[in-house]
């Protein structure tokens, strides 16, 4: 009974960590349209694009070259090049100092 419970408790915390990429980000934020969430894209926001992150969920930043980190909640779908894995609202690229794209590790964030 003890191992069941231990190996319960393993693979909980195994696929709540498990989330980890290390990838190209791109910036985006062209303002007013909608995001595939259905609202309103702000560039200023915290926010970003990734293919298959659920939407209201928090994914940390951390810039390789910068070593700054930044927490968005993903509203939307992309990007759409071969080779990058997440588009960052102007707002958050702002906060890691990117000025176009930028080798970057993702990690689960709190939500």
């Amino acid at each position: 009974m003890i191992r069941l419970i231990c190996a319960a408790l393993a693979l909980t915390c195994l696929s709540e960590s498990a989330f980890a990429e290390t990838c190209i980000a791109s910036r985006y934020g062209y303002g007013g349209g909608r995001t595939a969430s259905g609202e309103r894209m702000d560039p200023n926001a915290m926010t970003a694009a990734h293919r298959n992150r659920p939407f209201g969920s928090h994914v940390t930043v951390t810039s390789q070259s910068s070593g700054r980190s930044v927490t968005v909640r993903i509203n939307d779908r992309g990007p759409f090049v071969k080779g990058r894995c997440i588009d960052l609202s102007t707002g958050a690229a702002r906060e890691l100092g990117m000025t176009g794209t930028a080798m970057v590790s993702l990690h689960r964030g709190e939500d």
